[in-house]
């Protein structure tokens, strides 16, 4: 349970090092662009290598089919909620709410592998934290034009840290009473959300942001993550 903590709270971390980064000077675009892609790679390694086939060779082809289809529903109407929520509105918290929806799946899983007794994944740990940082970054740089504070920007991506790590020792604690083939359909159930999250925003933002090096920047992170969870 402790190592879920630590490793939930290590991955997290990085949405609240971002926001930091933003409030200490401004970011070129590109820049953040390219991590942005980078980080899609490697999340995109880590649903094929970490849940996708982890999870067919676990329980196969059914419970993970399952889940990804309520993963991607779930995550499809969740996201349009926040969207709606967003349209001029300058508070924040609608990109809170859109970081929550992308890190509660990915950390759950972190804390079902933990529980599995194979000890972190390093490729989706790697994969969490590059993600996290340039989402951090580029809301917290909206939110301070929006004329927030910069306390209550670094508290409110806190608050966002905090619930992700605790996602993290949910998947740990579930892990422990949920049969295999429900754990399987959890990873599903964030495989889908993923997947969703992926082609719908992270991916065009980084294109958005780094016209004609997003592409390279995403098969570096896919390479990279796919490396360290073939060497593990």
């Amino acid at each position: 349970m402790w190592a879920a903590l630590g490793w939930g709270a290590l991955a997290a971390s990085s949405v609240v090092i971002g926001a930091v980064l933003a409030l200490l000077r401004k970011w070129h675009s590109g820049v953040v662009g390219f991590v942005l892609a980078f980080g899609a790679g490697a999340l995109i390694s880590s649903v094929a290598y970490e849940l996708v086939e982890d999870g067919i060779r676990t329980s196969g082809p059914l419970p993970l089919g399952v889940g990804l289809a309520l993963g991607a529903v779930v995550f499809y109407l969740a996201d349009r909620r926040v969207e709606r929520m967003a349209s001029g509105a300058s508070s924040g918290l609608p990109l809170a709410l859109g970081a929550l929806l992308d890190g509660i799946p990915e950390q759950l899983v972190l804390g079902l592998g933990l529980a599995g007794g194979g000890g972190v994944s390093l490729a989706l740990l790697g994969s969490v934290f590059v993600s996290n940082l340039p989402e951090g970054l580029g809301s917290a740089a909206e939110m301070q034009e929006a004329g927030r504070s910069k306390r209550s920007i670094i508290v409110l991506w806190s608050v966002v840290a905090v619930s992700c790590t605790l996602a993290t020792v949910a998947g740990y604690a579930l892990a422990e009473v949920l049969p295999e083939e429900v754990a399987t359909g959890v990873n599903g159930f964030a495989a889908g959300a993923l997947l969703v999250m992926l082609t719908d925003s992270m991916i065009p933002e980084a294109e958005k942001k780094s016209p004609g090096k997003a592409g390279l920047a995403t098969v570096l992170g896919f390479a990279l993550a796919m490396s360290l969870s073939l060497l593990q």
